[in-house]
């Protein structure tokens, strides 16, 4: 879990931490469900198989990524893009999913 004293986004099934604002890169994506955002790191999140798949902007190779708590699909990882070296690593996660805790005014 990450600190209380930090703006953080969790898992709005099971409330569990996902990510700290400091680690969000772009709220200007889509996802299955909506609007989504792209962060540098995430926490309590587990990863399926890399695969690829059609987004909006192509084809990329991508992983699912779940709530290691109640197992919902968040949204997904990045693997390796050559075309869009930026977002190799980095994570997608659905808004739909998502509830902001903690400091926000």
């Amino acid at each position: 879990y990450l600190p209380r004293s930090l703006r953080t986004y969790s898992c709005v099934h099971c409330r569990d931490h996902l990510a700290r604002h400091e680690e969000l890169i772009s709220k200007s994506f889509q996802g299955s469900h909506g609007r989504a955002y792209l962060f540098n790191s995430v926490v309590n999140v587990g990863c399926g198989p890399a695969e690829q798949r059609l987004l909006l902007t192509g084809l990329h190779s991508v992983a699912d990524i779940f709530c290691q708590s109640c197992k919902t699909t968040l949204g997904w990882k990045y693997a390796f893009e050559s075309s869009q070296k930026y977002k190799e690593g980095k994570f997608i996660i659905e808004m739909s999913h998502m509830v902001k805790e903690n400091g926000w005014d």
